[in-house]
């Protein structure tokens, strides 16, 4: 995935390095903690639970389409294969375009990334994409002033993408030789450990013979104790790691490698439309399922998980590669999720370059009259989004310097404690640029296989807002989209403390205001009470 994806966390790994993200330095948070109330559980969720016990007992709802723009989902999933949006006027298999949409067989959406010849897994970051572009054109220009007129906004597009590649180019390729070296060694010295003493006693009485070694059995002693801990510690530290920088070397930013042809598509026309699939699952569908049941997971089915809102529909609309996503893709995601019925879109990835933000501003404006409300993640960089020099796209800032998309929530990841760790270390922010604050820290919810896991991101607080959105447009059905998002905003949780926001190697402390719009934290309790006097 993005950037956007689930926070990774690595201990260590090469030269025992930090994590690519910052890590949230909190303990283990109650079950389900993002829909329990501060003040009768102790912990910062938006008070679901309170708002089905005291204030939506007995009273009728109608079904929300919430569209999942994301990696792809589990429909069979045991805890979200009850809430999966069907296209109705749609014939299941018979390969003829039922409902005249443009899609064949779109029966639970559809797959911008992927043909009848397979699925798009991995992909480029935009930037690396932008240098292949314009690199014949501009590989040996030295200066903005040896650029025609007409040339300069791609130059400089140009510039910034290989400044972004280098960036993270280097340290990838390090780390990546890093773990290579750490992995190599630890299984050589491993060959020596005898089958009835503990890991943790081996490094312990481990003579070492080289620096690396010395390395080696000082990060072991610290987190292997045990068998268990040796294995655990192979697959989520040193398999993951060397997972994650191959990626990223191999695929995101190698600039030759390409996977489009797969789609079949005009790479060089973004207003087409018709392409792609009804693979709504795709090849790993673990970061679009786990968004869809903190969304809607089924609530009183006594397995899982519970998700916001009990009386939705998920449609999967796959448009999220493993790297970053097209704006072509993104904008043809919008506009069916919109032309198909949807209320509700969320978003959970982004990107610090768009290169087509008009195809994506019109996708928006189309689904804004069609009173669709649109809900991203802010992103998981720790940066300050009123800066010019950080991006997040999509953004509700049109292009054309028209104005700004009205019927959109941007938003950022909190923890569970109302003290200054309140804000996610990892989470992006801005007093202008991000509306609110929404759980995001240890979510527990659906991955594929029937199976649950607990990711960290604003990937994760966006669906917390988006189930919020669909929750009081199921209760409250002849509310406008706009009249949803001025809900949600005016009924925040203020945070009137200071938080922690990490700057480089500082740790500074400031008003929870400066952090976004609203300066507080979405609250479901609160938003219906409100909804109701509407």
């Amino acid at each position: 995935m993005t950037p956007f994806s689930f926070i990774k966390k690595y201990v260590f790994v090469a030269a025992l390095c930090i994590a690519p993200f910052y890590v949230q330095a909190q303990s283990t948070p109650k079950p389900n903690w993002q829909n329990l109330d501060l003040a009768t559980d102790t912990t910062f969720g938006i008070s679901t639970e309170k708002a089905y016990t005291e204030l939506l007992k007995g009273k009728k709802a109608l079904p929300v389409i919430v569209a999942v723009i994301d990696g792809g989902v589990d429909i069979d999933h045991e805890d979200l294969k009850t809430v999966i949006w069907t296209n109705k006027k749609e014939k299941p298999g018979n390969k003829l375009d039922d409902d005249k949409n443009g899609y064949i067989d779109d029966i639970h959406g559809w797959n911008f990334i992927g043909s009848a010849k397979g699925n798009i897994e991995f992909e480029n970051m935009e930037a690396t994409r932008i240098i292949r572009k314009f690199k014949p054109k501009f590989k040996d220009v030295t200066s903005e002033a040896n650029v025609s007129a007409a040339d300069l906004a791609d130059y400089k597009t140009y510039v910034a993408a290989v400044a972004e590649r280098d960036k993270l180019l280097a340290p990838a390729e390090a780390n990546l030789k890093g773990i290579t070296a750490f992995k190599e060694t630890l299984d050589e010295m491993l060959k020596s450990k005898p089958a009835d003493k503990s890991a943790g006693d081996f490094f312990k009485d481990f003579e070492p013979t080289s620096a690396i070694q010395t390395r080696i059995k000082t990060v072991m002693s610290r987190f292997v104790k045990t068998d268990a801990d040796l294995e655990d510690f192979k697959k989520n530290q040193i398999e993951a790691g060397l997972k994650h920088y191959g990626e990223t070397v191999n695929y995101h930013l190698n600039l030759d490698f390409d996977p489009r042809s797969i789609v079949g598509d005009d790479q060089n026309n973004d207003n087409q439309r018709n392409y792609g699939s009804n693979d709504v699952y795709g090849p790993d569908a673990s970061h679009g399922s786990h968004v869809s049941g903190i969304i809607g997971a089924v609530r009183d089915n006594n397995i899982g998980i519970k998700g916001v809102a009990d009386h939705v529909w998920i449609m999967s609309v796959r448009t999220v590669p493993n790297g970053d996503e097209r704006d072509k893709d993104v904008a043809n995601a919008i506009r069916y999720a919109a032309a198909n019925g949807a209320k509700v879109i969320n978003m959970s990835f982004g990107k610090p370059f768009a290169t087509d933000k008009k195809v994506v501003d019109d996708a928006v404006k189309y689904a804004i009259s069609k009173d669709v409300l649109l809900i991203h993640a802010a992103g998981n960089d720790n940066e300050n989004l009123e800066l010019e020099s950080n991006h997040n796209y999509p953004n509700r800032i049109y292009a054309d310097k028209s104005g700004v998309a009205s019927n959109w929530i941007e938003v950022g990841a909190s923890g569970f404690k109302d003290d200054e760790t309140l804000k996610a270390t990892f989470s992006n922010y801005g007093k202008t640029m991000v509306d609110v604050f929404a759980p995001g820290v240890r979510i527990n919810s659906t991955t594929p296989k029937s199976t649950y896991a607990v990711y960290d991101g604003t990937s994760m607080a966006s669906p917390v807002v988006a189930g919020l959105a669909a929750l009081i447009r199921s209760y409250y059905p002849k509310l406008k989209a706009g009249q949803v998002k001025e809900i949600i905003l005016k009924s925040v949780v203020k945070v009137n403390h200071d938080v922690v926001v990490i700057d480089g190697e500082n740790q500074n402390k400031v008003p929870f205001t400066d952090l976004c719009v609203t300066g507080g934290i979405v609250n479901a309790y609160n938003a219906l009470k409100l909804a109701a006097t509407y």
